[in-house]
């Protein structure tokens, strides 16, 4: 067993890409072509907006040497990550390029864009995808679903496409059944140390009969023993501390404002149930109001027949006593409403 920095920190991923050998080696596997020259393209290594997640991007200008012999030149854009990013920066990394008029080839008549590869090393993993290694690629189709095959590979319609390759580090498990897999058994972070992430152990015994895996392994012996990669590596370290603690700040906040929402739409809920409860109220006492109006139409009504018959009553002679007995009321109440209205 050995000791070999470990490459899913951004410094020791550049320190082994920085060897024109490897990177040919590294990338041949990964889009299964036979690389035969590599170049690091200007602006190569960045670490955009460093007040946010790390993806570390390399952009190589790779001559393929295809299977009928001719030579092709492509762009490869390699963008790696150790934690979960959005989305969006990817697309933002790929739109510069596809904007860079620096990787547009040919003359004004007959100007085409180099065919782009993205290739995606991920600290992560991607939904429920299982593979490792996941390969997208483009066909073209007629309106009936049918592939279209004469005429392509076209200049004009590469320039408008890309394929992918995906890579998700926390998939590889050590098995080797291929090529590929020895390439990026350099990753597994199963085989990393406990007590120290920036180191892996790595059987040296797996690779004795491949010269292109020592060469990448005692670059990775290299790297471990170089002071300052090290500590680049502690940077590194310090920095996605701080922001794992900030982003695990921000989701507890983000908490925070969800359980406070939950509570306002609560509160909300209750003062709207209170509302349409004292509208409900309002609305009975309003019709309570309705009905003792009409009780107190129905009373004065009776009333007044009540006056007009003591008046008829009267005119014919009856008494006080005989009126009151006649219509079941008290002879107080006779007085009353004679009194109300005069006779």
């Amino acid at each position: 067993m050995i000791t070999v920095a470990n490459p899913i920190y951004d410094i020791v991923f550049k320190y082994l890409m920085d060897d024109e050998r490897i990177a040919r080696t590294i990338l041949s596997a990964l889009l299964k072509k036979n690389i035969v020259k590599v170049a690091v393209r200007p602006h190569e290594y960045t670490n955009d907006k460093r007040d946010s997640l790390s993806v570390f991007r390399i952009d190589f200008g790779a001559t393929v040497l295809e299977d009928d012999g001719h030579e092709n030149l492509i762009l490869i854009e390699l963008q790696k990550t150790w934690l979960e990013t959005e989305t969006l920066r990817f697309r933002q990394y790929l739109g510069v390029q596809y904007q860079n008029p620096k990787n547009m080839v040919g003359d004004d008549r007959d100007q085409h864009a180099l065919p782009m590869v993205a290739v995606y090393l991920l600290g992560h993993k991607v939904g429920d995808i299982e593979e490792p290694v996941i390969y997208v690629r483009h066909h073209a189709y007629d309106y009936n679903e049918q592939r279209v095959t004469r005429g392509l590979p076209n200049a004009f319609v590469d320039s408008l496409t890309h394929e992918s390759v995906i890579v998700q580090i926390p998939r590889l498990h050590g098995q080797i059944n291929n090529r590929l897999d020895k390439i990026l058994s350099i990753f597994d972070q199963t085989r990393k140390d406990a007590d120290n992430a920036h180191v892996l152990f790595l059987d040296d015994s797996l690779y004795n009969d491949d010269d292109e895996m020592k060469l990448i392994l005692h670059r990775l012996l290299m790297a471990a023993a170089d002071a300052d990669v090290r500590q680049d590596m502690n940077v590194e370290d310090e920095y996605f501390s701080i922001i794992e603690k900030r982003d695990t700040e921000i989701m507890m906040l983000d908490k925070k404002l969800a359980q406070k929402s939950v509570q306002l739409a609560q509160t909300v809920a209750q003062l709207e149930q209170k509302d349409a409860q004292l509208e409900q109220k309002d609305a009975q006492l309003e019709q309570k109001d309705a009905q003792l109006e009409q009780k107190d139409a129905q009373l004065e009504q009776q009333e007044v027949l009540l006056q007009t018959t003591i008046r008829m009553l009267k005119q014919n002679g009856f008494s006080d006593e005989q009126i009151a007995s006649s219509l079941n009321i008290s002879q107080d109440e006779v007085a009353r409403l004679t009194a109300h209205k005069k006779m």
